[in-house]
């Protein structure tokens, strides 16, 4: 690895740039919220039975969306602006055991160090009846290929590791906690990304590889390895001349 390559995160701004680029490219919200529209109301219609009341921990989550929806007079919000790890550190110290009845984690488990631990002990947070939902992506995903044929050559960060829906079934099943598993195809329009000099291009570059500039940093041989590799079939899929690389999500329900 070159020596000038560096994290994408250790550029708060241009990381915050590339993801919104992301988010405008690809498929993600809308293959998020078809999930929530067709699939999540049967799975989670137990939650509520005979409770005059419905916990939900957001792990993740944010407010901002909160803050923009109406008709919440209804719901209590507590907002604790910390990461999972100091959650569960506080939990445990002052033995304030809560249950809930619904928890989720959105496209947060790549910010976690020790992702089984995690796993066991919000499980044991679950009430009777109570579900779980994880979001990452998918195991068949090119996020999968990428990650394994070229992580140990890009730079690494503390803040994040290389985690998909095939790591995280087989910790789940070693940890002996029942879950299903969907699939919803999820595209990124990479198109930009061969055409030189491309500022947007040159930002999903970026936040394919998790790498600051990329393109002007990268070694000449990995970076052409890379570019070649992100229009093969098993990354992407071409269509109407576009390059759509496969940023296919998967939505694991963790049962009690």
């Amino acid at each position: 690895m070159a020596s000038s390559m560096r994290s994408l995160f250790s550029d708060h701004n241009r990381y915050v740039e590339s993801f919104r680029r992301f988010l405008n490219s690809s498929t993600e919200h809308q293959c998020m919220q078809e999930f929530m529209d067709k699939k999540l109301p049967g799975i989670i219609a137990r939650i509520g039975d005979r409770k005059s009341e419905i916990k939900i921990l957001s792990i993740g989550g944010g407010a901002e969306l909160v803050a923009k929806t109406s008709n919440l007079e209804n719901i209590k919000f507590a907002w604790h602006k910390e990461t999972s790890s100091e959650y569960q550190n506080r939990i445990i110290e002052k033995k304030e055991f809560q249950k809930w009845d619904f928890i989720h984690m959105i496209q947060m488990l790549y910010y976690v160090k020790d992702i089984p631990a995690t796993l066991k002990f919000f499980h044991t947070l679950l009430a009777t009846n109570a579900k779980m939902l994880i979001i990452l992506v998918s195991g068949v995903s090119g996020w999968d290929k990428l990650w394994k044929k070229y992580g140990s050559r890009l730079p690494q960060d503390d803040l994040c590791q290389y985690v998909t829906s095939s790591d995280l079934t087989q910790m789940l099943d070693k940890l002996g906690i029942k879950y299903e598993c969907y699939d919803l195809l999820s595209t990124m329009d990479i198109s930009d990304c061969f055409i030189d000099g491309n500022e947007n291009g040159e930002l999903l570059c970026d936040f394919l590889t998790e790498t600051c500039n990329f393109n002007t940093t990268a070694p000449p041989d990995l970076k052409a390895e890379i570019m070649k590799d992100l229009q093969e079939s098993e990354f992407s899929v071409k269509k109407e001349g576009k390059v759509l690389f496969n940023n296919s999500l998967s939505f694991i329900v963790v049962e009690t």
